[in-house]
C-alpha cells in the first residue's frame, strides 16, 4: 500500500493519520503529492502497523456529539446494561460485536455508566451514522467473539487487547472494575488471561491497580 492507500483504508484524514503516527503533517502531504519520497525502512513500518490496525483501528479522537447523526437508545432510559444493549443493536439493524465497555457488560465485569454515550463495536463502517458509534474494525475473528443473551461481544482477552491498545484515549474505569472482578472470581487468579507481548508491561501494571481496586 503507498501512503494514500493506507490513510484511505483507516478512514482517517492526512491530520489524523499524522497524529496516529507521529509524522509531521507536513511529511504525510509531501508524501501524498510526491514531493517527497517515504523510506523504504519506514513504509515497511507502516506497512505493518497499519495492517494490524485495520484489525483493531486505534481511533485518534472519541467522537463529539453530532446531532445531524442518528440518535441510539439512551441507558438511562432502561432497566439493565444487556437491556440497553439489545436495543441498540435493534436500532443498528445489522451484524455487530460489542467491544470494550459494552462487551465487559456481556461478560457481567462492569454494570457501566448512566451517562453512557459512546458505543464501541466491530461492524461496517455505515454504523458510524449513528451519534456516538466507535468503529473499531470491520472484521474480527470469530474466534474472540462470545454471544450470551443475544448478544455478540469480544471474549475476555480481546476486551482487554482492545483496552490497551487504545488507552491513550480511554478511561480505563470500565477494564480495571473488570479486571478486578475476573481475578477474586476466579480465585484470586488471571489463568486464562493473555495479552500480546507488546502489551504485557502495561497489562501488568493495570493488574496491580485492579487488585487493588477493592480493597482501597
Amino acid at each position: 500500500m503507498d501512503i494514500r492507500e493506507m490513510r484511505t483504508k483507516l478512514g482517517d484524514t492526512q491530520s489524523a493519520f499524522a497524529a496516529r503516527y507521529h509524522i509531521p503533517f507536513r511529511t504525510v502531504q509531501n508524501w501524498e503529492n510526491g514531493v517527497r519520497k517515504p523510506p523504504e525502512y519506514v513504509m515497511e513500518l507502516l506497512n505493518r502497523q497499519v495492517s494490524e490496525d485495520l484489525v483493531n483501528r486505534k481511533t485518534v479522537h472519541l467522537p463529539e456529539h453530532d446531532p445531524k447523526k442518528q440518535s441510539l437508545p439512551r441507558m438511562r432510559d432502561y432497566r439493565t446494561s444487556l437491556d440497553w444493549l439489545r436495543a441498540v443493536r435493534d436500532c443498528m439493524e445489522e451484524p455487530v460485536v460489542f467491544a470494550l465497555d459494552e462487551a465487559l457488560m456481556c461478560h457481567g465485569l462492569f454494570l457501566g455508566r448512566d451517562d453512557e454515550y459512546l458505543v464501541w463495536v466491530y461492524g461496517s463502517d455505515a454504523l458510524s451514522r449513528f451519534d456516538g458509534v466507535v468503529v473499531l474494525g470491520n472484521h474480527i475473528s470469530r474466534y474472540n467473539v462470545r454471544e450470551r443473551n443475544g448478544l455478540l461481544f469480544t471474549d475476555f482477552c480481546r476486551t482487554v487487547s482492545d483496552a490497551l491498545a487504545n488507552e491513550e484515549i480511554l478511561d480505563l474505569q470500565g477494564i480495571t472494575e473488570a479486571i478486578s472482578r475476573y481475578y477474586y472470581s476466579h480465585g484470586e487468579s488471571l489463568d486464562g488471561v493473555s495479552v500480546a507481548p507488546k502489551h504485557q508491561e502495561r497489562f501488568e501494571k493495570l493488574v496491580l491497580d485492579a487488585v487493588d481496586y477493592y480493597t482501597d
